[in-house]
């Protein structure tokens, strides 16, 4: 079985010898699992950055997808996710292999992601995000799921130490007023279950169809009135829905936009405006702070941008 070079090259440089070391075993782990659950490679392989996903057929006739991934802190609560959704709003799991961590999942239309949508109306990517996330968060999480209580207080303690590396004047007190506001609400994280990378990529039309022109409920997306929009990779976080908002607002950038993007979001899961705010800026930290670790020179001026707009600073 022929590795992608892409999946390749990340987990190298992602993962280190980790990395190497699943790169080497995908092969007779991708065997092993094809025969333990009757399945049978329809297509070339796909991938992002963490797995190998592979199209097959399963002994019934039925599409499927052979997820095989390297699990981490990040993608450990997947299954757990995907088994209290149950479809509702995401793809369905439909077999486990708890020792490696591979998942068996419905396939959706991997040529549809809410990308192409977005491309022609990023208002209506927007709502279609916002409705699946009604339906996600609608959800508490399992026990098992990590919190973002614990993730919001390792940002804050590694504000300090961050200031230090980011240059004095507009980046450095954006920054600042970012880490003051997660301060404030981190003590209240929230115990709805988070899909966390709901990006548009991560958004794919059912296997069976969908118009792909709206997000409401409907016949299509895999049926059964789940609409025709389905989420996929969650990285999933017990949590508070305002955390969820910033990859809606950010793809498909615009600085113009951010305002209406976040009132769409805030006003369709109904949320606090405050503490969405403080939550979003929360995201917008982490990002920034994940920048500053790997040595940015200077940060991303869309995620600066953001924070000024929702700080009313422009």
């Amino acid at each position: 079985m022929e590795i992608p070079d892409g999946l390749v090259r990340a987990q190298i440089a992602y993962g280190g010898d980790a990395g190497r070391e699943f790169i080497a075993g995908l092969p007779a782990r991708a065997a092993e699992l094809l025969e333990r659950w009757g399945l049978r490679r329809t297509g070339p392989g796909m991938h992002g950055v963490t797995a190998l996903v592979l199209p097959v057929e399963r002994a019934d006739g039925s599409a499927a997808v052979l997820k095989l991934g390297r699990v981490d802190e990040e993608s450990a609560g997947e299954p757990l996710a995907l088994r209290a959704w149950d479809g509702r709003g995401c793809v369905r799991l439909l077999e486990h292999d708890a020792v490696t961590g591979a998942l068996l999942l419905e396939r959706l239309d991997e040529r549809r992601p809410l990308s192409e949508l977005a491309e022609r109306d990023a208002r209506q990517a927007v709502r279609v995000v916002g409705e699946l996330l009604v339906r996600l968060t609608g959800v508490r999480a399992p026990a098992g799921v990590r919190g973002l209580g614990g993730v919001a207080a390792g940002m804050l303690e590694s504000v300090p130490a961050a200031l230090g590396r980011v240059a004095p004047g507009r980046a450095r007190g954006l920054v600042a007023d970012c880490a003051a506001a997660v301060a404030e609400v981190a003590d209240e994280p929230g115990d709805r279950l988070l899909h966390w990378d709901l990006h548009y990529g991560n958004v794919l039309a059912g296997g069976d169809g969908g118009d792909g022109g709206d997000g409401g409920d409907g016949d299509g997306g895999g049926g059964g009135g789940r609409g025709p929009w389905l989420a996929i990779d969650p990285k999933p976080l017990a949590g508070d829905p305002g955390f969820e908002l910033l990859p809606a607002i950010r793809n498909e950038f615009a600085a113009d936009e951010v305002r209406w993007r976040f009132d769409a979001l805030t006003g369709a899961l109904d949320l606090d405006r405050e503490r969405a705010r403080a939550w979003t800026l929360g995201r917008v930290l982490q990002n920034v702070l994940w920048d500053v670790e790997a040595g940015e020179r200077g940060l991303d001026e869309e995620q600066l941008l953001v924070a000024e707009l929702l700080l009313d600073r422009r």
